[in-house]
């Protein structure tokens, strides 16, 4: 089976079985001898903030040379992003032959497209003895795929309204979903959030015996600085003080990540008897493996990528967008997903921009275009259709001039195709300097 066959296979065979609950993946692990409970590692949920909290924890690992796996999603270019082993991607080899083993066990179960992504990451994992297993939850937690992992350490980022047809329709019914990766006896790390949302989770953390490491309580930070090369801040806990680290994620709300993700493996150094070394974190932070978010992929003008797709997300790069470049011209290439707050996207959206190009990527969960269109109208900016997203760059590219600020984002989805063809797109790839502070 050759790789584009296997994709094409599952795609085609199991992207229609999506089902939340646990009976599927239980009964497919347990046929596998259940390799989620032998790994040790950290489980991280949250609205937003995930993935980049995975890929700092990530980066720490392997600073400290510990076998590590991150299994994430979705991918932005090749399938294989969502399983990695010691920071590169799954091998194909390997990848096709756990599929060819494992196939029979999915295909009885009529296991989901993520069922059989997370169950062959566990399996892969197990098999290649990791020391530090990372996984990202899809959606939710209490009912995710991934839920079964017994976790040395979980972290919950941030509780906004996303996914609300699954998760529920406020802030309490979205925190119970999240807080649903708590382990008993496992430790977990609250990034900031607000108080309902914090009191929800504590409440399941009690009767889980789960201590609580809280975000402005057990750890914080201060003097954040940020540029467009990356982030500066000091951390601090009552074990830890960690002044002037820099990381190499754009925008504010990276060093809140990291603040989460430097208390998760702080613990699970301390869970599986390692020392702290703060020369290896300091080290780490600096060289974080994790693409389209807020990542600048081309100068003169400058073009950023980034993966917002629902409100909080969206807001998040408005901010730092008018604290990195307040007085600069900004076109925005936007394409979102029609169970998003469209409303509310857009309006923060024209709320910074010279001019929206509106498209619509290939997403079969894809906005139309009419309907982001009727909403940009009412905010009076200027706007242009493009009925796909890379056209809809290049044209952002021949308007813009070389001081001007080019966005691409709405979804990962937007950016993943941009990244795809982006030898097409003619980019003046540049490489970011550590900050100076």
């Amino acid at each position: 089976m050759k790789y584009q066959e296997f994709l094409d296979y599952i795609y085609q065979r199991h992207s229609g079985n999506v089902k939340l609950g646990l009976d599927r993946i239980n009964n497919i692990l347990k046929e596998m001898n259940y390799p989620n409970l032998a790994l040790k590692g950290i489980h991280i949920a949250g609205t937003n903030g995930k993935g980049s909290t995975a890929a700092m924890c990530e980066a720490m690992s392997l600073q400290y040379y510990l076998k590590t796996g991150l299994n994430t999603s979705p991918h932005l270019v090749d399938y294989r992003e969502r399983i990695r082993l010691d920071g590169e991607n799954i091998n194909l080899k390997e990848l096709i032959n756990i599929y060819k083993k494992w196939g029979p066990v999915f295909e009885k179960h009529e296991a989901s497209f993520f069922e059989i992504t997370t169950a062959m990451a566990f399996n892969y994992f197990q098999a290649n003895n990791v020391e530090n297993a990372i996984f990202e939850v899809g959606l939710g937690g209490r009912l995710d795929g991934t839920n079964p992992f017994a976790a040395t350490v979980s972290v919950i980022t941030t509780i906004s309204f996303d996914h609300t047809k699954s998760l529920g329709d406020t802030i309490e019914k979205i925190a119970y979903e999240k807080a649903g990766i708590i382990k008993e006896n496992t430790p977990v790390v609250l990034g900031q959030m607000n108080r309902t949302s914090v009191e929800v989770i504590k409440k399941i953390a009690r009767e889980k015996n789960a201590q609580v490491y809280e975000f402005g309580k057990d750890f914080e930070i201060s003097d954040i600085h940020i540029d467009p090369n990356g982030s500066a801040f000091n951390y601090h806990d009552p074990q830890i003080e960690l002044p002037g680290l820099t990381i190499n994620l754009l925008g504010k709300h990276q060093p809140y990540n990291a603040a989460a993700a430097i208390k998760a493996f702080s613990l699970f150094l301390q869970k599986t008897g390692k020392p702290f070394d703060e020369t290896k974190i300091r080290k780490a932070l600096i060289n974080i493996n994790w693409p389209g978010r807020m990542q600048i992929i081309s100068k003169d003008p400058t073009v950023i990528i980034d993966g917002a797709h629902n409100e909080e997300g969206m807001r998040v790069l408005i901010n730092n967008l008018e604290v990195l470049f307040p007085d600069k011209k900004i076109f925005f290439v936007l394409a979102i997903l029609r169970d998003k707050n469209l409303e509310q996207i857009i309006r923060d959206v024209c709320s910074i921009s010279y001019k929206i190009f509106i498209s619509k990527n290939k997403s079969t969960r894809a906005a139309e275009i009419e309907d982001q269109l009727n909403i940009a109208k009412k905010h009076h900016t200027n706007f242009e259709t493009v009925m796909n997203v890379v056209d809809a760059v290049k044209q952002a590219i021949s308007e813009a001039g070389k001081e001007d600020i080019i966005i691409i984002s709405g979804s990962l989805y937007t950016i993943s195709e941009v990244l795809k063809e982006k030898e097409k797109l003619h980019f003046r790839l540049t490489q970011s300097k550590k900050i100076d502070k």
